[in-house]
């Protein structure tokens, strides 16, 4: 049988009933796959069992939200043999895993996993820190790890757009940067910075008409919008039309790009985890080819290389 090692946040989202442990492993077992499970019991905990795991594992599935999924991320490209992933999204937004086309049933997903196939996958880095779709800087952007875990768990999505309301009404910042992308140079002044390789972002599908999950390239939105009304109607525009008609949204495409802030009084947010490297300098890279197990549903859409 093949191995399987499953890394399990019991306290993602809703968090996860260990009762479903014995049906996973059954699961596990009729796709020939030798199950061992392991929960997280602190933050960064997913990075330590993947490096810790040993070659032979044939398969790592992270179970959890966008954060432990990054974690596991993170701590495999640390190894120095690089296993492959998947995820199952138990989270509150699972951007990742419905951009895969997975739904909310965590057996049927599962199903899907193991029906899927071994993709390569681009991942971003900034400054030497892997995110799996997205990260993110500036107004609104800490909501996912400054929202309660306890409003989460009884709210669900609902709890970051309450935490954006309350954003709404204070003041918005501008940063002034200067960044480089593809070596051309620009400069501006801009209320938030988003960096992705995803088509769903903040649970809003189709934020970009085209992303491909293999074509060595990131997207880049940068955002000058700082009045109340001209912020949220691009907000609305995200949800019912393409953004590139917005003024005051600037969009590229890049295979690397380095930022430099003027001034920076907040940390990044990357996977919806907090991030700050202590410097106003961020190189943003991208590491293609790394193998992950996807679900058939949406790779037509989202690859290239059928």
């Amino acid at each position: 049988m093949k191995k399987c090692t499953i890394i399990i946040n019991p306290t993602s989202g809703k968090g996860f009933d260990t009762k479903n442990l014995v049906r996973f492993e059954n699961i596990l077992h009729d796709y020939d796959y030798e199950a061992r499970i392991v929960l997280t019991l602190y933050k960064r905990h997913a990075e330590k069992i993947i490096r810790e795991l040993s070659d032979d594992i044939d398969l790592v599935i992270s179970v959890g939200g966008d954060g432990t999924f990054f974690e596991v991320m993170n701590g495999n490209l640390k190894r120095e043999h690089q296993l492959i992933l998947a995820h199952l999204p138990v989270g509150t937004t699972n951007d990742i895993g419905h951009m895969y086309g997975l739904s909310n049933s965590l057996f049927d997903n599962l199903k899907l996993i193991l029906e899927g196939e071994i993709k390569d996958v681009d991942i971003g880095v900034i400054n030497n820190q892997a995110f799996t779709y997205v990260a993110s800087y500036g107004k609104f952007m800490d909501i996912p790890y400054k929202t309660p875990q306890e409003l989460k768990k009884r709210l669900g999505y609902i709890a970051y757009i309450l935490e954006g309301i309350k954003k709404i009404f204070k003041h918005t910042p501008k940063h002034e940067i200067t960044f480089t992308i593809d070596g051309v140079k620009h400069k501006g002044k801009y209320t938030f910075i988003i960096i992705s390789n995803a088509n769903r972002i903040a649970g809003i599908d189709n934020f970009y008409s085209d992303i491909k999950l293999d074509d060595s390239m990131f997207e880049v939105m940068l955002c000058s919008l700082h009045k109340k009304r001209d912020i949220l109607k691009a907000i609305l525009t995200l949800k019912t039309s393409d953004i590139s008609y917005v003024s005051g949204i600037e969009l590229y495409k890049a295979h690397e790009m380095e930022i430099t802030f003027k001034d920076k009084d907040k940390p990044w947010c990357i996977d919806g985890e907090e991030f700050d490297s202590k410097t106003n300098r961020y190189l943003i890279k991208l590491k293609s080819g790394v193998k992950m197990m996807i679900p058939k549903k949406n790779i037509d859409k989202l690859f290239i290389k059928q």
